[in-house]
């Protein structure tokens, strides 16, 4: 099965609302993080991808997206401009936000620096830092640095996808641009609205205290009602 769907928009962009609405379209399972962070072998997985090895070893893309048709949020919007190459025919949705607004969010989520600092010493570590931290150079409390490296990916993504591939999209536009982009029908069905803020924050402080004892599987079910449930704002 070939992804037909990219995700290029970092995480608090509506990714979890976007996996939603992808599955609901029909386009699922839609791949996400809060697939990854629980399971011992994608992480492992996704921390080769992050140190290059899909880079001699193209398979390893079909090996993470087994069995998906899509795919959104860390760790794969990182990896975008491999992920187009190797999925000629995938369509790419940039997902985005006002830029303070999503360096506020992640701030009090999933790159609070005193969360990622416990999960640094975790089997996750390597991962996310392979996936994620290295991407704004371990400055996660500077403002100002954040959103620059935002604006420059949404930036690269917009210059790097020809425009018939792309759609830059943000959550409150509902499902009219995202349906017409992929050609489906628009549900009767309000556009979801999950993961919110505080949901989230309470998630990343579970995920940081049982990191310290391995057992971070111990969060899935929490995960599972964040991102399923239906509640909350992207």
């Amino acid at each position: 099965m070939a992804l037909r769907v990219i995700g290029a928009g970092y995480g608090r962009t509506g990714t979890a609302s976007l996996k939603l609405a992808l599955e609901k379209l029909g386009l699922g399972p839609c791949h996400h993080m809060s697939e990854v962070l629980p399971s011992p072998d994608r992480v492992a997985l996704w921390t080769r991808i992050g140190e290059g090895a899909a880079r001699e070893d193209p398979s390893l893309w079909d090996t993470a997206f087994d069995g998906y048709e899509s795919t959104v949020d860390w760790p794969s919007c990182t990896h975008w401009r491999e992920l187009m190459a190797h999925y000629p025919d995938a369509k790419v949705i940039l997902s985005r936000r006002d830029p303070g607004k999503w360096f506020e969010s992640v701030n009090a989520t999933i790159l609070k620096p005193e969360v990622n600092a416990m999960m640094a010493l975790s089997p996750m570590g390597p991962m996310l830092n392979a996936n994620i931290w290295r991407l704004f150079d371990g400055r996660l409390d500077d403002r100002a640095h954040m959103m620059a490296c935002f604006e420059k990916h949404c930036a690269e993504v917009i210059a790097g996808v020809p425009a018939d591939r792309l759609l830059v999209f943000e959550a409150s536009q509902g499902w009219g641009p995202l349906c017409d982009f992929l050609g489906v029908p628009v549900p009767d069905a309000p556009y979801p609205h999950v993961n919110s803020k505080e949901e989230t924050a309470r998630l990343m402080a579970m995920l940081a205290d049982q990191a310290a004892s391995g057992a971070a599987s111990a969060t899935q079910g929490f995960a599972d009602d964040i991102y399923k449930g239906g509640r909350g704002n992207p």
